[in-house]
């Protein structure tokens, strides 16, 4: 018997202060059996940090064949590809290929550094390729904020991503690897 996605609902305020982007989103986000809370919550933090009212979480996990997220024009066209883990070369490649932008997230700590030594001289020389890395402490907060219905906040300005909820709060440093 195949298991069903965990449903969270979620109220997220974001506050983009280098994008002047004020917002309030509501969605229920659906856990695959197989993700993690953390990927789950990174998947959040990607949202706000491009929050836009057209950006969608995908089928993801379910399917090879789509981003985690993605922000596509009216015309269908996708502008934005947002993926988070850490794919193959030739997934990024054929990501770029169909995508304006592309953005990664890679997260894990030494296993992360690895995978960017491996890959790096490659992808950077990808002109619409952004790689960013969530650092491990900050992640394990997010995590611990993980509930079946999420009241959280993202306030973003130059150089710092604060994230909190009723209970804790974490200033994300990213780390932008290209």
């Amino acid at each position: 018997m195949a298991l069903n996605a965990t449903l969270f609902k979620t109220t997220l305020d974001v506050s983009d202060i280098r994008r002047h982007y004020y917002q309030t989103h509501q969605f229920t986000v659906a856990r695959h059996p197989s993700e993690t809370d953390e990927r789950m919550m990174l998947r959040i933090l990607a949202f706000a940090l491009y929050a836009d009212e057209h950006l969608e979480f995908t089928k993801g996990l379910s399917t090879d064949d789509e981003p985690d997220l993605w922000l596509k024009s009216l015309t269908g066209e996708i502008d934005l590809w947002i993926e988070l883990g850490l794919p193959s070369e030739k997934r990024m490649r054929k990501a770029r290929g169909i995508a304006k932008q592309v953005v990664l997230l890679i997260y894990g700590g030494r296993t992360a550094q690895m995978w960017w030594d491996e890959h790096s001289s490659k992808i950077s020389r990808y002109g619409n390729v952004r790689v960013i890395e969530v650092n491990t402490e900050d992640s394990a907060v997010l995590t611990a904020m993980a509930q079946r219905t999420m009241k959280l906040q993202c306030t973003i300005d130059e150089g710092s991503v604060w994230f909190s909820d009723a209970t804790s709060n974490v200033d994300v440093q990213l780390i932008t690897r290209c």
